[in-house]
């Protein structure tokens, strides 16, 4: 192994190993608890036998670090990029199954994949197999997902899977492997380009987050050349003003979360009607400390705002996706009783 005070012969791992010794053991555990344990083996085994760094190599390889962080401007992750660096070390048709795998749905297994895959496909998709491949499919996923997947099959064919599951014993290794093989080509490869995602969702998620004059220049740019496209990323995208749709529930379950010094900062660059939304699912008391906070802030960066109600959104729609709150349609919209 090369030696740590040789910084020219140090290796991938060990870069990694001598940084995040660097950074702290806090910043160190978050970073471990993102990575997948072959990472954490290979850098852990690196970490391991270091031996003694000298300041001088910790300090360029984070001046390294540093300038190639910095010199590469804005960064963009995509899964062309993504693919596209893989083609550079891998071969075609390994790259094309990890494609595949990153745009199916999440999970490190096959069986964890199909976990996540919504029940009305799963289903669609299984009603046409065989039933000792379903019986042998079901018995591999959440008895919770089973029961869904099994509810929406035809009655005599899951009666079927059914008893097949009933009789089963251990499935045999060359067996799982083979409906697995069948899944991984058949099932998976058609769900994940059936899948891609929508070109105008993800430029509507990439306009929430700009500041409020780039998103205006950008929308006003994009109107001129291509309305209907600029149409409907504005009707996708999900603005601070949007949430006025929320309910009074959902409003208080957003204010129980929410920063409590974002909110005033927020609210200052807000309109009247979106001020009183908050101040009424609030306490007469708590609605007045409100008020002064955001009176007694005086002028503040525009920046600030933009920063400060982004931040609130994004937590909006992570409780939304995570079933906490519901976002909702316009509250002019038609109701019917």
């Amino acid at each position: 192994m090369a030696r740590a005070e040789d910084y020219r012969t140090l290796n991938g791992p060990q870069k990694a190993a001598v940084l995040m010794l660097a950074l702290g053991e806090d910043q160190c555990a978050r970073l471990f608890s993102m990575m997948h344990e072959d990472e954490i083996k290979e850098i852990s085994g690196a970490m391991a036998q270091l031996g003694a760094v000298r300041s001088d190599v910790v300090e360029r390889l984070c001046v390294d670090f540093a300038e190639q962080i910095g010199g590469s401007g804005n960064l963009v992750g995509s899964f062309e990029n993504t693919e596209r660096l893989l083609l550079k070390t891998l071969p075609r048709d390994r790259v094309a199954q990890i494609m595949e795998e990153i745009r199916g749905p999440a999970g490190r297994t096959m069986w964890d994949k199909l976990g996540n895959v919504h029940e009305a496909v799963l289903a669609n998709y299984l009603k046409n197999e065989y039933p000792q491949t379903v019986a042998v499919v079901l018995s591999k996923v959440r008895a919770e997902h089973a029961a869904r997947v099994l509810a929406m099959l035809p009655d005599s064919f899951a009666m079927e899977v059914v008893m097949r599951m009933l009789r089963m014993e251990s499935v045999q290794k060359d067996v799982l492997d083979g409906v697995e093989k069948t899944l991984r080509a058949e099932f998976m490869s058609n769900l994940a380009r059936s899948t891609r995602r929508d070109a105008h969702e993800m430029m509507a998620e990439i306009f929430n987050n700009l500041d409020r004059q780039a998103e205006a220049r950008f929308i006003a740019a994009l109107e001129e050349r291509n309305r209907e496209a600029a149409e409907r990323i504005k009707a996708l995208m999900f603005t601070f003003d949007d949430l006025q749709r929320l309910t009074p529930m959902a409003v208080q379950a957003l204010l129980r979360v929410v920063e409590k010094d974002k909110l005033p900062l927020a609210l200052k660059g807000a309109s009247e009607k979106l001020r009183d939304l908050f101040f009424s699912n609030l306490s007469e008391r708590a609605g007045k400390m409100l008020r002064e906070e955001i009176e007694s802030l005086g002028p503040v960066k525009l920046r600030e705002v933009d920063e400060a109600q982004a931040g609130i959104v994004s937590l909006a729609k992570e409780m939304a996706a995570q079933g906490q709150i519901e976002i909702g349609e316009s509250k002019d919209e038609e109701l019917v009783y």
